[in-house]
């Protein structure tokens, strides 16, 4: 299988888009040929990658696109609260689908298997591996252990409220830490895009404003009902 270099992911994705083509679950438009249109239309769109879950739709954008594809797999478990690509085996089948960059949840909770066996795993396929922390600790952790990027992805999703912004913070506190920051989470608007590489981001990831239209719509329904957008 080959995989991009980091070299070629630098000049792909470095000051990009990345576009999260994950539609809402059990949704209308989720569907594997949907989510290949997402990605094709992110694609014409200007993105400079995409990041797609499970490995069927990985192969699929995979065949129909030559952006950079980031893979993950989601899962809910029983005995741990970790959802993205838990296991060993989803990086095995991630890696077969074709996905240049496999990103893991890296966060410091009850896993099924360690970060050091996922990384291990990642790299034996010669993947990139990405990890998405919720915190400056284990972003600086992952980045010492050999990641490839790291993500702000779970900032405000491991417990409590989650904030409306996007965690900017968190990206200034590793910028210059962390050779690729990827800034992802709640970042809805163009401008906080743009606010993401200001604050020292190497590339910005955008799923729900862009592929989950039930979710924006929900936006614009409730600002005429009460003009405060959720």
């Amino acid at each position: 299988m080959h995989h991009r270099t980091i070299a070629l992911l630098d000049r792909a994705l470095h000051g990009q888009i990345v576009v999260s083509c994950q539609p809402v679950d059990n949704g209308p438009m989720d569907r594997d040929e949907i989510v290949v249109a997402l990605a094709a239309a992110a694609a014409a769109g200007g993105a400079g990658g995409v990041r797609i879950e499970g490995a069927t739709r990985v192969a699929a954008v995979r065949a129909a696109l030559k952006l950079p594809v980031i893979g993950i797999v989601k899962r809910e478990l029983d005995d741990s609260p970790v959802r993205i690509t838990p296991w060993l085996s989803d990086v095995d089948d991630l890696a077969s689908a074709g996905a240049d960059v496999i990103a893991v949840d890296a966060t410091a909770r009850p896993r099924p298997a360690d970060l050091p066996a996922l990384l291990a795993r990642i790299k034996s396929h010669s993947a990139l591996a990405m990890a998405d922390c919720s915190n400056v600790d284990e972003a600086l952790k992952a980045e010492a252990m050999g990641f490839d990027i790291v993500g702000t992805t779970l900032s405000g999703y491991v417990g409590g409220v989650v904030p409306a912004a996007p965690d900017l913070e968190f990206i200034r506190a590793i910028a210059g830490r962390v050779r690729r920051v990827m800034a992802e989470g709640r970042f809805n608007t163009p401008e906080q895009a743009a606010a993401a590489v200001e604050a020292g981001a190497w590339a910005v990831t955008v799923g729900t404003a862009i592929t989950r239209t039930e979710v924006v719509t929900g936006w614009f329904a409730n600002a005429l009902t009460d003009g405060a957008p959720r």
